[in-house]
């Protein structure tokens, strides 16, 4: 009985030390098998294959001038202001969000930007008055003025929050950590001030400048949807097609008076 009760030990410990092997080797493979997805999903944009985009955003239609804004509730407010729905020069719209929205195949890994993104609140403006980033970048939040403000975005898809800045007081820093466009940043302070920050899962964006014009670089070979997003006018899209070390320019959208 003694004997077999030491045989029965004796295997039962057998089976553990088997078990725990096995354990052992299954955790690895399930490592390296971790490891081998990670390393296919941090593939970096070949700069030697990469292309570029260009081109602008068009407005036709009458446009209605740009209504001034009186400030003169609070003595802080200094220079003048206007209201930048539409900001159109020869035909031309800027403050229009223009991003690869679909068709991007492999999984990249992005390099981050270089400094991190900053909006000023001058003038009892916000400036830019659109911005994009890459969902987790930073965003600085300044503050220009001689008066106190209120940072208030509302998005859907991030956290909310509402922060008070003073003339002295540090710079805010935030991040976004999920896509979302178009999120709307007010100040509880000033009513009238009012700007738009759309976080993307891509680099692949760019914001019309003055002259409606946009550029989209180090862009992967594929066939892309491309849109563009007007804070009033909405989204428009078009099917492109990039080749490798291709620079297709000329590209344009067209928005019209609603």
């Amino acid at each position: 009985m003694f004997r077999n009760r030491i045989v029965t030990i004796f295997s039962a410990a057998l089976l553990g030390l088997g078990f725990t092997a096995c354990s052992q080797k299954g955790d690895s493979s399930v490592a390296q098998r971790g490891a081998a997805t990670q390393a296919k999903a941090e593939t970096p944009v070949d700069a030697a294959t990469a292309g570029s985009i260009s081109g602008s955003v068009s407005f036709t239609g009458a446009v209605a001038k740009a209504q001034k804004i009186d400030m003169s509730m609070d003595p802080g407010c200094r220079g003048e202001n206007q209201v930048e729905t539409f900001m159109v020069k020869d035909g031309k719209l800027a403050n229009v969000v223009v991003y690869v929205k679909d068709g991007l195949k492999a999984p990249f890994v992005f390099v981050r930007a270089e400094a991190p993104v900053t909006i000023d609140q001058k003038g009892c403006r916000y400036l830019p008055h659109v911005v994009a980033v890459m969902a987790g970048d930073t965003v600085r939040f300044t503050n220009s003025d001689p008066a106190t403000h209120n940072i208030h975005p509302s998005p859907q898809n991030n956290p909310k929050w509402n922060e008070s800045q003073m003339p002295t007081s540090p710079v805010v820093e935030k991040t976004f950590a999920n896509p979302e466009m178009m999120i709307p940043i007010q100040c509880n302070q000033h009513p009238w001030m009012k700007m738009y920050l759309s976080v993307m899962k891509y680099p692949f964006f760019a914001v019309t400048d003055a002259q409606g014009h946009f550029e989209i670089k180090q862009l992967p070979p594929g066939d892309y949807t491309l849109a563009a997003v007007h804070e009033k006018l909405g989204e428009q899209a078009m099917q492109i097609h990039v080749g490798a070390k291709e620079n297709k320019s000329g590209l344009e959208f067209k928005f019209a008076a609603q």
